[in-house]
């Protein structure tokens, strides 16, 4: 009986399980190495964060006294020598050398006061800090305080300054100090410096995408990102010279290097109209919205360097709406 058990028929199913359809929607993307990078962002970014040597900077400052203190030695002995040949032609000499020397004083003050602007600023941001951490009310109202001196004479912001100085008695902690100062006060100078930051990311693309010339798109990265983190230290009230201008330059794009936003720009094509699209019609297209979009990028960074107060109360600008609002129809057509 057991030997007729063995003998039965044995049943082994060598069906497997039916592998999943593959469907356009389901198949994987196929590999783009055509796609096009950052490239001109990043080098502006990569050069401007780059660090110098204390060598480097002791070296550069020598040379300028060395050079300063030759052309004064040179001044002096040609307007002595004119006023021993010439008492006349010395006369005016000395009176144009005077007035170079009171320019290049104004100068110097104008520069003065920029970086002492911008030491506000970051003073500010220290303070607010410290009393969001600590949750100091003392410290918050010392930070509301200086912010009402700082936009003291914007006319933009009168009714703002009133309701902050109204209202700041009633509140009695820090978090709600501060954020009355940012809603008030912040919540205007962001819609500027954000259509600043548009304009600045729309010109980029632009030029990245109809001028074909070499280096073209760096030296429009460049100046554009130059003048957008100007402009926006100028609006929350960093007035900056040429010094000033270029320590802040280095700032920003220090802590845009340092945080890897540079590094990850591309993912941001996709949320214009389709970056892969337009790159397979134009690469010169792909190119500007990459760089268009590294542009609004740097100037996200900008606004969080000069801004007085962090980002709480008023919603941190969003990068991807930032670039739509700049490049939607820069590249395609326009609903109505």
């Amino acid at each position: 009986m057991s030997d007729e058990k063995r003998r039965g028929p044995v049943v082994i199913d060598l069906e497997e399980e039916a592998a999943p359809e593959i469907t356009p929607a389901t198949a994987p993307p196929v590999p783009e190495p055509g796609l096009p990078h950052s490239a001109a962002m990043t080098r502006v970014a990569v050069m401007a964060a780059r660090p110098r040597s204390r060598l480097a900077r002791w070296f550069f400052a020598v040379l300028a006294t060395l050079v300063g203190f030759m052309l004064s030695v040179a001044a002096w002995s040609w307007v002595a020598g004119l006023l021993a040949a010439n008492p006349l032609l010395g006369a005016i000499a000395t009176v144009l050398v005077a007035l170079v020397i009171a320019l290049l004083l104004a100068i110097a003050i104008k520069e003065a006061w920029a970086f002492r602007r911008l030491a506000r600023l970051d003073h500010i941001q220290r303070d607010a800090g410290a009393a969001l951490g600590a949750q100091d009310l003392a410290l918050a109202r010392a930070v509301s305080a200086q912010m009402i001196s700082l936009y003291a004479g914007r006319d933009e912001l009168a009714s703002g300054l009133a309701r902050v100085k109204a209202r700041d008695a009633e509140l009695f902690d820090a978090d709600g100090v501060l954020g009355l100062a940012e809603r008030e006060l912040l919540a205007p100078l962001d819609q500027a410096a954000l259509r600043e930051v548009e304009a600045a990311a729309r010109q980029v693309a632009t030029v990245t995408a109809v001028v074909p010339l070499a280096l073209a798109d760096v030296t429009a990265a460049l100046t554009s990102n130059l003048r957008m983190i100007r402009r926006v230290a100028e609006i929350y009230g960093g007035r900056s010279g040429t010094l000033g201008a270029w320590r802040l330059t280095r700032s920003v794009f220090t802590h845009l290097v340092a945080t890897g936003a540079v590094a990850v720009g591309d993912d941001l094509v996709g949320s214009v109209a389709g970056g892969g699209v337009l790159s397979r019609v134009s690469r010169r297209f792909g190119e500007g919205v990459v760089n268009g979009a590294l542009t609004a990028r740097v100037g996200v960074a900008a606004i969080e360097v000069c801004r007085p107060l962090p980002f709480r109360a008023v919603e941190r600008p969003s990068v991807s709406g930032l670039v739509a609002r700049a490049l939607t129809g820069l590249f395609g057509s326009r609903k109505g």
